[in-house]
């Protein structure tokens, strides 16, 4: 086994539930209702309670505690995609990030369920079950407010549009792709991207909205190789200020 590539597995994996786990955060007490309210700040805590737990699995090949891998790190040591550290904006942005980014986690760890990595494996099998949820809210309302009103599809079809360079971002190679594909810890991220995609079409498809033709959608990488927007230094820095204040204090 490659831990080096399995490492960075886990790395970008937890990343991402650590940064969105933070900004669907910031819904609490501002959702358009009370229910949405409660939803984002429930799957927030999922996020962030995922996000430990594949710290636990990195402390134990040899990285550093969660804590101090959650809060110490420099902005181009994280190794999630763009996506996630995009501000909330309005609901239907949310919405959208929320769909996009909750169907290709719910997939992840479907695949990672039968990974060759049994820790990991084990992991991936108690939070599908988590994600069941999340996936089974995004597709909701994205049925619903893509079927409501005019302004309601508008507003989602220039948020799908927006987002979608970014969601694609998701699926950036990782440097040991091969050995991860060849060792069955994980099928791949080109493997993943398919069925994503297929699911999307299938959501999308029960809507009015529409989805641009994939192959003109430039994808936006880097963040999995530790580029990323000018919006992660601050949120990072939110994260870690009472880190900072207190070390001792718990998460």
């Amino acid at each position: 086994m490659n831990n080096q590539a399995l490492k960075e597995l886990l790395y970008k994996m937890a990343d991402d539930q650590l940064i969105l786990g933070h900004r669907n955060s910031e819904w609490t007490g501002m959702g358009p209702l009370l229910e949405e309210d409660i939803a984002f700040s429930s799957m927030a805590q999922d996020k962030i309670g995922q996000s430990l737990a594949l710290y636990t699995l990195l402390q134990e090949l040899g990285e550093r505690d969660p804590d101090a891998v959650a809060f110490t790190r420099n902005t181009n040591q994280f190794h999630n995609c763009q996506l996630v550290e995009l501000p909330n904006q309005e609901y239907d942005f949310s919405l959208i990030r929320h769909f996009l980014f909750d169907t290709a986690e719910a997939l992840r760890f479907e695949m990672l369920s039968e990974s060759s990595y049994e820790p990991l494996a084990q992991l991936a099998r108690k939070i599908r079950g988590e994600l069941r949820y999340h996936t089974l809210h995004a597709n909701t309302w994205i049925k619903q407010l893509g079927t409501a009103t005019p302004e309601s599809i508008e507003r989602l079809q220039k948020s799908l549009e927006y987002a979608l360079p970014f969601a694609l971002g998701i699926f950036e190679p990782s440097p040991f792709e091969n050995e991860l594909i060849s060792t069955n810890i994980f099928l791949g991220e080109e493997n993943l991207k398919e069925r994503w995609m297929k699911k999307v079409e299938s959501v999308i498809s029960q809507t009015n909205l529409t989805l641009p033709d994939w192959n003109l959608v430039k994808p936006e990488l880097g963040g999995r190789l530790g580029t990323h927007t000018a919006h992660l230094q601050p949120l990072l820095d939110e994260m870690s200020e009472v880190f900072k204040i207190d070390p001792t204090a718990e998460w």
